[in-house]
């Protein structure tokens, strides 16, 4: 009975952070993922971040693969962390067809508004501007269905893109370079993605 019971309080524990089942494997598919790409080092980040010369010579997979590439092994795993935690707060909001389209939708706006509206910045690299994406939605997503840390989760990330536009500096990434428009960018698309209305899309 006792060790029923630990094994009910392990699973209940790893429900409450989405680490269970199907969450727990996926979560633990998207870590290897970024550290794979981390592991071919600068060849990785030569071949696969944003970069403005190359877009213009049409290597067009840069806009999806800059944002799994990093810095360096600390980036990477900083960027892991924050994954981490987001995927304990808000993993079961969306399907994770609808995470795909959000995290799409907020890398595509990083894309287009660094190409468009920030022209001096020449390249860009990591996944915090998408998790920035997955923040805001998920914020968004408990503010809708009446959970009030929805908005205090929201008021934080507000708080913290308005620090980082003024300052210019990261507010967890230490003195990594840092591109400010990149977690607005992020962050607005993840917005949009998530006020798209849910026809047919339940958590699971």
């Amino acid at each position: 009975m006792a060790a029923f019971r630990t094994d009910s309080n392990a699973h209940s524990w790893f429900r409450s952070a989405n680490c269970d089942a199907r969450y727990g494997a996926a979560l633990v598919a998207v870590v290897l993922l970024v550290v794979a790409v981390a592991a071919l080092g600068e060849w990785g980040r030569q071949v696969l971040s944003y970069d403005r010369d190359a877009l213009r010579h049409f290597q067009w997979w840069r806009l999806a693969t800059a944002h799994l590439v990093h810095l360096s092994w600390r980036h990477a795993l900083l960027n892991c962390a924050g994954l981490a935690v987001l995927w304990a707060l808000f993993a079961r909001e969306f399907t994770a067809l609808r995470w795909l389209w959000i995290l799409a939708l907020a890398a595509l706006s990083i894309d287009l508004g660094l190409w468009f509206l920030h022209p001096a910045v020449l390249w860009y690299l990591g996944a915090s501007g998408v998790l920035h994406g997955a923040w805001a939605a998920g914020a968004c997503a408990a503010y809708r269905r009446g959970d009030g840390m929805g908005a205090v989760i929201m008021l934080l990330l507000v708080i913290k893109l308005v620090y980082e536009q003024q300052s210019g500096l990261s507010v967890f990434e230490g003195d990594l370079p840092l591109v400010p428009a990149a977690h607005l960018l992020g962050a607005l698309g993840g917005v949009a993605a998530a006020m798209v209305p849910r026809v047919g899309v339940k958590p699971l």
